[in-house]
């Protein structure tokens, strides 16, 4: 019987994230940000983060995704605006270009990934939080949020 309700729950968790067919273009207008955001999955609005943008949340509370932007007029690089950030220690993945960086870690059992992307005047983010235990599944909707991501 627990065999069977681990295996219904798996089978749950794996249709929501692979049901990420809803997908929809997101738009800041005042900074031209877009993104592409599976609105299949994060489908309760959460409320607004510093700047402009949105915060969006899975219907289950598993998942969550900022979609932001914030004035650079100070021109800060990606490695000085992560550094004021102040990330938390033991980041998995880091990579800092001139023009983004991305980080990714885990924290209490959830997967968080942060990138950003600088233009003129502007940054571009994306946040998300997902079950760490259910990595693979999330790894096509992350990387396609993720390569979506782009700035007017």
């Amino acid at each position: 019987m627990k065999r069977l309700a681990a295996a219904i729950v798996a089978l749950c968790a794996t249709s929501s994230v692979a049901s990420a067919n809803g997908w929809t273009t997101y738009r800041i207008p005042e900074s031209g940000t877009s993104v592409d955001i599976p609105a299949s999955i994060f489908t309760e609005p959460a409320g607004r983060p510093d700047g402009y943008g949105q915060h969006f949340r899975s219907s289950d509370g598993s998942a969550d995704l900022t979609v932001q932007a914030v004035v650079n007029q100070q021109g800060v690089s990606p490695a000085e605006f992560l550094a004021r950030k102040n990330p938390p220690s033991g980041i998995i993945y880091k990579r800092i270009t001139s023009n983004f960086f991305v980080v990714s870690s885990i924290k209490r059992d959830k997967v968080w990934y942060n990138r950003c992307n600088f233009t003129r005047g502007y940054v571009h983010c994306v946040l998300i939080n997902y079950p760490a235990a259910e990595k693979r599944r999330w790894d096509a909707v992350v990387t396609r949020i993720s390569h979506s991501l782009h700035g007017g």
